[in-house]
C-alpha cells in the first residue's frame, strides 16, 4: 500500500518535537511561508486538498531527500575505500560499471577536459536515481515526486553550468554566446537565447517531477485495484523509470555544461 508520507516522517518529526517543542510554536513564516516580490514560498503547513493534515517540523520530501543524502554520504565513501584496497567486488564493482557509463556520457557531450565534471554528473545521477527508487518501497516516498526537490536540483544544475561557462570565457565572453552570429541580430537573438537558457531549469524540474509523480501515483492506484498481481511488474517499470529519468537529467546536464564551456570556431 502507498502512503501519503514515508515511515520516516512520523519518526523524524516526533524527534524534532521533543527537541524544539510542538509545531504550533514554530514561527509563522516557517508554518505559512513568505511572500517575496509577489511570489509566495510555501511553509510547512499543508494547504489546498491537504489542508488539515498532520503538520510536522519538516515536510516528508525534505526528510526523504536528507535520508538519501545521508545514505550517499556513508555508502559511497565506504565503497570507494574498498575499491582502492584491491580488486572491486560486490557494490564497488557495480558502481564501477555506472561510473564507466557516466564517463562515456561525459566524453560525448564534454569532449575537452570533461573528466573534471564527473563528480557533479555522478552526484546528479546517483542522488536522483536513489530518490526515484525510494518509490518502489511501500514505506518510503520518492522526494523527486515533489516540485520543491526537482526545482532544487534543476536550479543547482542551472547555476553550475552557467558558472562553468563564465569561468571558461569570462562574463563578457559567455554573454556573447547568446548574441547570435552578428551584432545586428543581437537585439533580437539575445532575449530569446536568454529565455531559452532560463527555460532549461524549468524543463529539467518539470520533466523529472512529471515522470516520477505520474509513475508513482499510477502504481499506487493500480496496487489498490489489484494488490496481488500488479505490484511486481509495476515495480519493475518503476525501477526502469527511476534509472531512465536519472540518466536523462544527467545527460542534459552534461549537454548544458558542454555547450556553456565550448569554444566556437
Amino acid at each position: 500500500m502507498h502512503h501519503a508520507n514515508s515511515i520516516l516522517f512520523g519518526w523524524v518529526n516526533a524527534l524534532l518535537e521533543r527537541i524544539f517543542g510542538p509545531v504550533s510554536s514554530a514561527p509563522t513564516w516557517w508554518r505559512e511561508g513568505i511572500t517575496v516580490g509577489g511570489f509566495h514560498i510555501d511553509g510547512i503547513a499543508p494547504h489546498g486538498e491537504h489542508a488539515g493534515e498532520y503538520l510536522g517540523w519538516l515536510p516528508d520530501h525534505v526528510i526523504m531527500a536528507l535520508f538519501v543524502f545521508a545514505f550517499c554520504a556513508v555508502v559511497f565513501p565506504l565503497a570507494a575505500r574498498r575499491f582502492r584496497s584491491g580488486a572491486p567486488t560486490g557494490t564497488p564493482n557495480v558502481l564501477e560499471l555506472f561510473v564507466d557509463f557516466l564517463r562515456d556520457v561525459i566524453k560525448e557531450n564534454i569532449p575537452h577536459d570533461g573528466e573534471k565534471y564527473l563528480p557533479i554528473a555522478g552526484a546528479f545521477f546517483f542522488f536522483i536515481a536513489l530518490c526515484n527508487l525510494c518509490g518502489t518501497f511501500f514505506f518510503l516516498q520518492p522526494p523527486t515526486s515533489n516540485l520543491n526537490t526537482t526545482f532544487a536540483l534543476s536550479i543547482t544544475c542551472f547555476v553550475f553550468f552557467n558558472a562553468a561557462g563564465i569561468r571558461a570565457h569570462g562574463l563578457g565572453g559567455y554573454l556573447k554566446h547568446f548574441m547570435g552570429p552578428s551584432l545586428a541580430l543581437a537585439v533580437l537573438v539575445f532575449p530569446i537565447e536568454m529565455l531559452g537558457n532560463f527555460a532549461r531549469a524549468l524543463s529539467l524540474a518539470m520533466r523529472l517531477y512529471g515522470n516520477i509523480f505520474g509513475e508513482h501515483t499510477a502504481t499506487g492506484e493500480f496496487v489498490k485495484l489489484l494488490p496481488i498481481i500488479i505490484p511486481m511488474p509495476m515495480n519493475a517499470l518503476g525501477i526502469f523509470t527511476a534509472l531512465l529519468q536519472a540518466y536523462v537529467f544527467t545527460l542534459l546536464a552534461t549537454v548544458y555544461i558542454g555547450g556553456a564551456i565550448a569554444h566556437e570556431h
